[in-house]
């Protein structure tokens, strides 16, 4: 989990949102955008994980843009733990 994040609310660049992950290893603190299905709310997140499919729910700050170019979002807690 990131630890002592400063959430930017005036830009509006990076936001918190609850999110579904493919993780087949849940040991990582950020994944890129083609592992993270953005969910309307912490309800839908818990409610469409699939486990078995390696899709777990999380609330996420992102998307930002790695050094390499790629956007990452970044694991704030899993919501099933």
């Amino acid at each position: 989990m990131i630890r002592g994040y400063c959430k930017d609310t005036e830009t509006g660049l990076v936001s918190e949102s609850y999110a579904l992950i493919f993780a087949p290893k849940r040991k990582r603190e950020r994944f890129p955008e083609n592992c993270v299905f953005i969910q309307p709310s912490e309800h839908d997140a818990l409610e469409n994980a699939e486990p078995e499919k390696n899709l777990y729910p999380a609330k996420v700050v992102g998307p930002a843009r790695s050094s390499e170019g790629v956007r990452l979002f970044y694991l704030v807690c899993w919501l099933d733990e």
